[in-house]
């Protein structure tokens, strides 16, 4: 009985050390999750701060150095379907779907509820977009597009769409360029009118030098495969031969032309190519993590298949 009773006692002794541990644990913790909640709150204020000033700089910015610059009218809208055979649109589906996967990502490190930064930083890049979209409508060279509107939509509704839905991105868009000159001097005269000579104002106006991807992961998909998450398969577009907007002509104030190669073929191109999805690259490092962030939003040169003009053509390494 003695040995019963000491043994009942050792219980009872090790269990009050053991609810004592686990009370002053429970308060670390506690004190852990209040701290941790504070700054949390704390990077909140701090990014819908950052979010109202750094954009309002931007859009102030960008209306000192661009549209200022530009004769004003009454707010009008503009039909430009047709411009560029549609790369510009694809363009916007690409911007407003990398700046809602930029702010997204912010809001995640901010700590912000999973659904919360899905539709705010989702809806981010379609409500950037627009405010440009908005100062377009009010330039007299311009106007309110609505195309590029729906563009801006498609590209912020999908990443929502696949946030809700799996989770993760499994189709991500990407964008290559490679700079694009010409043989005949009075093209690449035309050219330099059109997107400027350097290689940062070309990046972002010619269109012939851009190519937009959607990269797909096959091995969410492949559920007993063995494909590697790294690895995905990317669907490029691109357009070529362009020198105007609609046509490959140009007219001075007074309706001369002084620009006239309508004989060039403006085409469709057509890629298909592998990729590498860097999120998928596992490591510790915060800074590596976000380097592959960025990196995520370019298509990586790899071997190509061209399909364009009704022929196919292989490029060992194309960006």
């Amino acid at each position: 009985m003695r040995v019963i009773l000491f043994v009942i006692l050792l219980n009872l002794i090790v269990a009050n050390l053991s609810i004592n541990a686990q009370v002053q644990l429970t308060d670390t913790l506690f004190k852990t999750q209040e701290k941790r909640k504070k700054e949390l709150q704390q990077r909140i204020k701090w990014m819908t701060a950052a979010n109202i000033t750094g954009y309002g700089a931007a859009m102030t910015g960008l209306y000192t150095a661009w549209y200022k610059q530009y004769p004003q009218s009454s707010f009008h809208t503009f039909n430009d379907w047709g411009e560029w055979k549609q790369m510009d649109k694809v363009g916007h589906v690409y911007s407003a779907y990398i700046e809602s996967m930029g702010s997204m990502e912010l809001w995640n490190w901010a700590g912000l509820d999973r659904k919360k930064r899905v539709w705010i930083g989702g809806l981010s890049g379609a409500a950037y977009q627009t405010v440009i979209e908005i100062l377009d409508g009010f330039s007299a060279q311009w106007g309110w597009s609505w195309g590029d509107f729906s563009a801006n939509i498609a590209g912020s509704s999908l990443l929502i769409a696949q946030e809700l839905g799996w989770k993760e991105q499994r189709i991500e868009l990407k964008l290559s360029y490679h700079n694009v000159r010409y043989s005949d001097p009075i093209l690449n005269n035309r050219s330099t009118q059109l997107f400027g000579s350097t290689t940062s104002s070309r990046f972002l106006k010619d269109y012939n030098g851009q190519t937009y991807w959607a990269s797909v992961s096959p091995a969410p998909f492949l559920k007993k495969g063995n494909w590697p998450a790294w690895l995905n398969i990317a669907v490029g577009y691109g357009a070529s031969g362009m020198l105007g907007g609609f046509e490959n002509i140009s007219k001075d104030i007074n309706g001369n032309i002084v620009f006239d190669r309508r004989e060039l073929p403006r085409y469709r191109q057509w890629y298909i190519a592998p990729d590498l999805n860097w999120k998928k690259i596992k490591t510790n490092k915060k800074g590596v993590r976000l380097l592959f962030t960025l990196l995520n939003a370019f298509k990586l040169p790899a071997p190509t298949l061209e399909f364009s003009r009704g022929r196919f053509k292989m490029h060992p390494l194309y960006f």
